[in-house]
């Protein structure tokens, strides 16, 4: 496994310094996370399950009439939601009508509740977290969640700012080449590898995960 400077400056001669930079992700700190309110989460989980196989600049497109189509993501109004009203969504122009992403969100709703009676609130329970068992996280948001298991979390967790490596394909065909897994990481052994990997790099560079897992991604021919 290569020291990071390595992989840094081969991601630099193919980018660019300057756009390398740019493209740059930045965690948000703890008291960041703590403050954001919990319609905030439900409305980024709802977003990357809605993605998830399927084209983002639709979803996109969509978002500002699902807010309100789905009660600007209150968790509680959510996840209370009867299974007629769900239902009665598929008739509405608002929404991307997929009936099982739909229930998802009443689901996600009642996930980030009890979160919330466990930890106060969702912010704290990620804050909380430490990144050096971010798949850890990972798997409790599979197992308590609805469809946020894969890079699905992953990119949930990137988009509210918690600080976490996304396994694109990019940065698996990374971890390829620097030999810490040899396929898509999915057994607990292999997971713990990548796990491993990015706690040394980042205690080499001083780092965050995302920014490492963006620089492996720049790192490698597309």
């Amino acid at each position: 496994m290569e020291n990071f400077d390595r992989i840094y400056a081969r991601a630099v001669k193919r980018k660019g310094e300057e756009q390398l930079r740019a493209w740059l992700p930045k965690p948000r700190t703890d008291l960041g996370l703590k403050r954001l309110p919990g319609s905030k989460f439900l409305c980024e989980m709802s977003r990357a399950v809605f993605r998830s196989g399927f084209v983002w600049r639709i979803v996109d497109y969509k978002w500002a009439t699902m807010t309100e189509a789905l009660s600007d993501f209150d968790p509680v109004a959510c996840a209370f939601q009867p299974d007629e009203a769900i239902e009665a969504l598929m008739g509405d122009e608002r929404v991307i009508r997929h009936l099982k992403k739909l229930r998802s969100v009443r689901e996600n709703a009642a996930f980030l509740l009890d979160v919330e009676r466990e930890h106060d609130s969702f912010g704290r329970y990620l804050a909380d977290w430490p990144v050096e068992d971010i798949i850890g996280l990972h798997a409790d948001l599979k197992k308590r969640g609805s469809r946020l298991g894969g890079r699905t979390g992953q990119f949930f967790l990137r988009h509210v700012g918690k600080d976490t490596f996304c396994l694109t394909r990019d940065v698996v065909g990374a971890l390829i080449r620097q030999k810490v897994v040899d396929k898509t990481p999915t057994a607990k052994r292999d997971l713990a590898a990548v796990q491993a990997a990015f706690n040394e790099w980042r205690e080499q560079s001083g780092r965050p995960l995302c920014e490492i897992s963006r620089v492996l991604s720049c790192s490698i021919e597309g």
